[in-house]
């Protein structure tokens, strides 16, 4: 594999047989998990509304061709695996294209990207799809904390593995206390996400990787019986009057002293996303050479201590830049998850990457996290704006809940 991976802008710039291409990348609009669009949605019926747009995408492709799908997911019933392959099924592959799912918490999705690449990479398929599904709604009542776990855990001596249960927002508390992220900042930092995703929406910045979707939806709980057809389009938890004043009086919602909020945290979303990827030379054998839209370069996973799991894509950052022989400077789009504020400032203040570059259509904050889609949404709102501004070269990156980060380099064409 590392045989497999250029390194150096000028290598990584050039086309050759063996690169692991993408074809598309679609995503559902991520909603407000139990208010959203997608509150009476199932994580199932996201994932078969992308994957049949991926076909739509993609008319000249034989659904024949396409492998393996591999989706992330984190709280899905029996790890989504019997569900999506159902949906996969449903909505017109064949029984031969195979299917997994990955759970590697809120990277998932990207997780599953990095398969599906892997698998290119070294020749076990020619063509696969890598996403991810989420619905926290349907899915999110124990928090993401184990409801049955061996007692010795808890009680560990080893503090690390007491931690990987930590509130994630106490994690956030710990990284704003021990590297000075003081509570303006954080919230200066979310009105700021709020404002560029409102105004991505409010110009169509969005639209050309939303797939709309039709759904049911129960507008009063209390009568289950009565049911409205409904068409989400567009995501739902911007809120374009953020403001850092407007923000400032909300309440610490970990601790009483704290600096994170419900306002300067990610949202608890809905949503799936989707992308096709084969090798270059069998899309140039298939004919679809004219619908490569970019291709990834590579991508680097490390851990670090639970109990500041946000500071991960301040150590897998450079990791992957190492790997690939790309400086900070040479990246012209970061997608960087927005879990908390307070992580998001530390990493892009450590690496020193130019906050103009950073989620330039809004993150997590106002966008949402869709647990196991996230990696896959974001890639989808990252390639048409490398295309827009005329970027070459873009990262995805995301820290992980029990502490982890993870990063790939991703090329436009």
């Amino acid at each position: 594999m590392a045989g497999f991976i250029q390194k150096g802008a000028k290598n990584i710039l050039q086309k050759n047989p063996n690169d692991v291409v993408f074809l598309s990348a679609l995503r559902t609009p991520v909603t407000r998990a139990k208010k959203g669009g997608f509150k009476d949605a199932y994580d199932h019926e996201l994932l078969a509304a992308v994957l049949k747009a991926t076909l739509v995408k993609n008319p000249n492709l034989d659904p024949a061709a396409v492998q393996d799908v591999m989706i992330g997911t984190v709280l899905a019933e029996l790890g989504g695996s019997k569900a999506g392959r159902m949906a996969q099924n449903h909505v017109g592959f064949p029984a031969s294209t195979a299917f997994q799912t990955v759970n590697r918490a809120c990277s998932s999705g990207l997780a599953a990207i990095t398969g599906i690449a892997h698998s290119i990479a070294v020749g076990s398929i020619d063509v696969g799809i890598g996403g991810g599904m989420e619905s926290m709604t349907r899915n999110y009542g124990s928090r993401a904390i184990p409801t049955v776990l061996w007692p010795e855990l808890k009680d560990s001596p080893d503090k690390d593995a007491r931690d990987c249960i930590m509130s994630m927002g106490l994690t956030a508390e710990n990284v704003a206390e021990r590297y000075g992220v003081n509570r303006a900042d954080q919230d200066a930092f979310a009105a700021a996400s709020h404002q560029k995703a409102a105004k991505a929406q409010k110009e169509g910045l969005f639209d050309a990787e939303i797939v709309p979707v039709t759904t049911r939806w129960h507008p009063n709980p209390e009568v289950p019986e009565q049911q409205e057809q409904i068409t989400v389009s567009k995501d739902d938890g911007i809120r374009p009057t953020s403001t850092p004043e407007s923000l400032a009086k909300m309440k610490p919602a970990f601790k009483p002293d704290g600096g994170s909020t419900a306002g300067n945290s990610s949202q608890v979303s809905d949503g799936a996303a989707a992308a096709l990827m084969m090798r270059r030379s069998t899309a140039n054998a298939l004919g679809l050479s004219s619908s490569i839209i970019g291709k990834w370069a590579g991508t680097k996973v490390t851990g670090c201590k639970p109990d500041e799991m946000g500071i991960g894509p301040a150590i897998a950052i450079p990791k992957l830049l190492d790997y690939t022989g790309i400086s900070v400077d040479e990246v012209g789009i970061w997608e960087i998850n927005e879990a908390f504020a307070s992580q998001a400032i530390y990493c892009i203040r450590k690496l020193g990457i130019d906050m103009e570059k950073v989620n330039p259509k809004g993150g997590a904050i106002a966008l949402g996290h869709p647990l196991g889609a996230t990696g896959g949404r974001q890639l989808a709102t990252l390639l048409p704006e490398m295309e827009r501004q005329g970027k070459e070269l873009g990262v995805v990156s995301m820290c992980i809940g029990t502490g982890m980060g993870m990063a790939s380099l991703i090329v436009r064409e």
